[in-house]
């Protein structure tokens, strides 16, 4: 099989994102900065002939201008299976993107850190500003 990760989530997003950003980094910029050796690297991750190691997500999400947990999540998914990937993330929890720290921190701030729960009120609220 040529292209056995061709059709992985993390493929699909590398390859979209390599292609949204184009218009300003060559794929060897992409590979250089991401620390690949092999600037045909980038290309055979979107073409799913070869998988991202997990090692390599943080330099990668840098030179894609993309969140590392996201990645991570979509790599790790790659790497060792849906369901594997499901199991590691109910024991360890879903990484966390930047802007979902941002709100984090937000809701801690705005709450004292009290630990609020979620009321039917707050999701109702939140859900609207998201137009839900």
């Amino acid at each position: 099989m040529k292209h056995p990760h061709a059709n992985t989530a993390a493929t699909l997003f590398i390859n979209a994102r390599v292609d949204a950003i184009s218009h300003r980094k060559s794929q060897q910029e992409m590979a250089q900065e991401a620390g690949f050796k092999n600037s045909n690297m980038i290309t055979q991750l979107k073409q799913g002939s070869t998988k991202l190691a997990l090692d390599r997500v943080p330099g990668l999400a840098k030179a894609l201008e993309v969140d590392p947990a996201l990645l991570m999540r979509l790599t790790l998914e790659q790497s060792v299976g849906t369901t594997a990937a499901a199991a590691l993330i109910t024991c360890f929890g879903s990484p966390v993107t930047a802007n979902e720290q941002g709100w984090l921190q937000e809701l801690r701030d705005a709450s004292d850190g009290s630990d609020p729960r979620l009321t039917g009120r707050a999701r109702t609220t939140l859900r609207g500003v998201f137009g839900k």
